[in-house]
């Protein structure tokens, strides 16, 4: 998993058209964000995007801003005109990507009846469209329990029904209000972890799933059986192997 967070903290505001520009100290900033994108410039931005989500897949969000570019075929400059940093960049990925996979798990919960049947729906998908390798730092940092003491406690009101055990050593998200973590960012992902956590919730009371899964590990399944590889066959292959011996471990077993 190459999932960084450094260039994740001071990312500026994006426009809902996706056009973000750098403010200036003349004060037009403001009335640029607004400014319509001619049909090359869109083009040029849709590439971008499309090249950003490739190689921060590939190489995780610390990859170069060059090499953006380069896959889009573009200037760097282009790319900075579109996104005055690195960190907006990111965030504007990582947003799409958290969104998407809130739809994939919603569609799950809404579509199959059975508690395990939606769950495993909604791994495969997430899974197959690659989306472990663009999951945003905030949803996968995760900590280890000790003791119970005072940094360690899990805050449950941020994911419902997410069960833990002081002292387990069981993996946690950290909770909300953890350095590096903003209001805007905590909105999409705060979304994501509690359909996850319905999903969870509802696999654990059928009986389906071992009681000592949470909704972090959900995700961290996510994260480990997207692997990225050279060839598209070989790597929807292992994805997929991989997939089915951890949902194989994730599902309870009779006693």
């Amino acid at each position: 998993m190459h999932v960084q967070d450094s260039h994740w903290s001071s990312a500026s505001a994006l426009t809902s058209g996706g056009i973000v520009s750098a403010a200036t100290g003349n004060g037009r900033g403001d009335a640029s964000r607004t400014t319509p994108l001619r049909v090359d410039a869109q083009r040029n931005l849709e590439h971008v995007l499309r090249a950003a989500r490739e190689v921060f897949g590939e190489l995780g969000y610390g990859a170069p801003m060059e090499d953006v570019a380069r896959r889009a075929r573009v200037g760097v400059g282009t790319v900075y005109r579109r996104f005055p940093s690195k960190d907006v960049l990111v965030r504007r990925i990582a947003e799409e990507e958290t969104s998407r996979l809130t739809d994939q798990a919603r569609a799950a919960l809404g579509q199959e009846d059975e508690p395990w049947s939606a769950l495993s729906r909604f791994l495969r998908t997430s899974v197959a469209s690659g989306a472990g390798r663009l999951l945003p730092p905030q949803v996968l940092r995760v900590s280890v329990a000790d003791d119970g003491s005072e940094g360690t406690v899990f805050d449950e009101a941020r994911v419902p029904q997410q069960r833990t055990q002081p002292g387990s050593g069981e993996l946690r998200l950290v909770p909300e209000g953890a350095s590096g973590v903003s209001a805007e960012d905590d909105t999409g992902a705060g979304a994501l972890l509690d359909v996850v956590g319905q999903l969870v919730e509802r696999a654990r009371a059928a009986g389906e799933l071992r009681p000592d899964v949470s909704v972090s590990d959900v995700l961290l399944v996510i994260a480990t059986a997207a692997p990225s590889l050279p060839d598209a066959a070989q790597q929807a292959a292992a994805s997929a192997r991989l997939l089915d011996i951890l949902l194989e471990g994730l599902r309870s077993r009779p006693a």
